[in-house]
């Protein structure tokens, strides 16, 4: 289906959550102001609490959702811990919203080094220095030690850190929402049965 039939058509009708996604995101980086991609992240610690934050898809097919971070971070930490995971879009600009839960899986070396690879030169070198999410004792700690491995590293190429991959929810469930009128919203539920999947509409 091309991006103009889906423009034209009601989101509600349609049986496959991919290109829907994919037109709705074309649709938000046309109109958001900043980061389109940008995504709340949940997980859960060891003692069973939420955390959510920010950050970024960088890819998705029928595969799943892929981000990438310091798998010593907390996120990391808790991710690799349960291996599950949910996200959530939000794009003010167009009264939309997207959900995604489902199981984690780590990226391949392949995809990992080949996303690494396209980073600026200072973001590849600050996933070398930072320990994310452990004390800092001052900002010019951070500095130092992005300054003193651009010394290491002179030219182009900086190996991909050990610690720093990408995971991929796998979704098991992905519900979209559009706002509605006097708060008439349309709540449209996918959930994975066998190789395809099967649609709710909920209410709002």
């Amino acid at each position: 289906m091309s991006a103009i039939e889906l423009k034209n058509r009601d989101f509600t009708l349609e049986d496959e959550p991919f290109a829907l996604f994919a037109h709705w995101l074309d649709e938000a980086t046309a109109s958001e102001v900043n980061d389109p991609n940008g995504t709340a992240l949940a997980t859960v610690d060891e003692a069973g609490l939420p955390n959510v934050r920010m950050v970024l898809l960088k890819g998705f097919d029928e595969r799943g959702f892929v981000f990438y971070t310091n798998f010593e971070s907390n996120k990391g930490r808790e991710i690799l811990s349960s291996m599950k995971a949910a996200m959530c879009f939000h794009w003010k600009s167009l009264r939309r919203q997207v959900r995604v839960r489902g199981q984690v899986e780590v990226v391949s070396e392949e995809e990992a080094n080949a996303y690494y690879a396209t980073r600026p030169r200072h973001s590849r070198l600050g996933a070398w220095a930072s320990a994310q999410s452990r004390p800092l004792e001052a900002r010019q700690v951070l500095v130092d030690a992005v300054a003193k491995l651009d010394a290491e590293y002179p030219g182009g190429d900086i190996p991909r850190p050990a610690h720093w991959s990408g995971f991929r929810i796998v979704p098991s469930s992905i519900e979209f929402w559009q706002d509605g009128e006097f708060r008439l919203h349309d709540r449209i539920a996918f959930q994975r049965d066998g190789d395809g999947w099967s649609k709710t509409r909920l209410y709002p």
